[in-house]
């Protein structure tokens, strides 16, 4: 009577231990996949950028000042009340041009008075030769001594010397009776006029300027290690073009070059000066104005990194690099010449290297991420 039901009790434990431990795989098998799949839901999407090598254009902006080619200073070089002035500020004159008159009474009354005196010293000249002549026929008939003949010469001299000194005097005076009228030394553009008419004039005083704005010159400062680069790239180049770049931000139409480099360093900025000549045809450059010169140099082979995927830490420079698992490593690296978005790099980063272009905040190192591969190209402002 109780036979059958013994046996099945141990059969029924039987089923049930398979039954237990098969639940218990399906249960780890659906555990370990929703870990799985809670684990790719967490993951984060970063842009990333490949890196390559890549042939560009660096461009350094130096702030620069900008002078006349030829720019001078029209001072007065006499004394004198400013009797005229024919001229207006800003006004183009060519030269020879008529700018300014002083009164001339007095200087035209020096030159009276020194042409006077040179006719009186020739008067002089003429009597002491005619002395001379008389003395020589009377030492030649021995009725007076060879003495007398020396100093009637000695006399001679005298009065040629006077000549010479009153010509000398009349000649001052004739130039400075010609300093009280003022001229353009050359074709240019009229400066301010600080004087009016009528003013009392001392010697020296600045009437105005000229400057000759056809071309023009932008002197700017470069650093010893952007100089050395500059040298480098440009070697074969005697006159490299430069662009300059308006106090509004615009682009100047006309391209310059560069002309001359200074000999010396600045001692105190460790900078050494270039000048630049520019075309200026139609005067839209003054004298004293100020721009930016853009300095240009070709790079080949160069690698980008965007400055948005470099952090610093304890001054040095960083990016995160993505392995084949797509997991982040810290990686130092070593930048060169900065472009406007863009450092180039020297070392510690090689081409086909994945960096983190941005979010760099937001990882840690040994973290997985999702990458959304960008171009150097699409990303705005390169």
């Amino acid at each position: 009577m109780y036979g059958p039901v013994k046996l099945f009790t141990p059969i029924m434990r039987t089923f049930s231990k398979i039954y237990i431990l098969a639940m218990s795989i399906a249960l780890g098998g659906c555990i370990t996949r929703g870990e799985k799949i809670s684990d790719q839901n967490e993951l984060q999407t970063f842009p990333v950028v490949q890196l390559s090598l890549c042939d560009t254009v660096l461009h350094r902006n130096y702030v620069a000042d900008i002078e006349a080619v030829r720019n001078v200073e029209i001072r007065a070089r006499v004394n004198g009340f400013l009797n005229k002035i024919y001229v207006d500020e800003g006004q183009h004159v060519q030269q020879g041009q008529l700018l300014f008159t002083l009164n001339d009474e007095e200087y035209r009354s020096e030159l009276a008075k020194a042409k006077a005196t040179l006719s009186s010293a020739i008067a002089e000249a003429k009597g002491s030769q005619l002395e001379l002549t008389r003395v020589e026929l009377l030492v030649e008939k021995k009725v007076i001594a060879k003495s007398e003949l020396e100093v009637a010469k000695a006399r001679l001299a005298a009065a040629e010397a006077r000549i010479e000194e009153a010509r000398s005097a009349e000649s001052n005076a004739q130039t400075r009776l010609s300093y009280t009228v003022i001229r353009a030394p050359f074709d240019g553009y009229i400066d301010r006029i600080p004087s009016k008419a009528g003013s009392l004039i001392g010697e020296g005083a600045l009437l105005t300027s000229v400057s000759d704005i056809k071309e023009v010159y932008a002197y700017f400062n470069v650093s010893e290690t952007e100089y050395l680069q500059h040298k480098k790239v440009n070697a074969t180049k005697e006159h490299p073009e430069v662009h300059l770049v308006l106090a509004d931000g615009t682009d100047y139409p006309y391209a310059g070059k560069v002309e001359t480099i200074e000999s010396e360093f600045e001692e105190t900025t460790g900078s050494i000066a270039f000048r630049a000549r520019f075309p200026n045809p139609k005067g839209l450059l003054k004298h004293g104005a100020s721009g930016k010169v853009q300095l240009s140099n070709d790079l080949q082979d160069a690698m980008l990194l965007p400055q948005k995927a470099v952090f610093e830490m304890q001054d040095k420079n960083y990016v995160f690099i993505l392995d084949a698992s797509n997991q982040v490593k810290m990686r130092n690296f070593k930048p060169g010449a900065r472009l406007a978005n863009c450092y180039v790099v020297e070392s510690g980063l090689k081409a086909g290297d994945r960096v983190v272009y941005e979010g760099v905040r937001n990882l840690r190192d040994g973290m997985r991420i999702i990458p959304a591969p960008v171009t150097l190209d699409s990303i705005k402002g390169l």
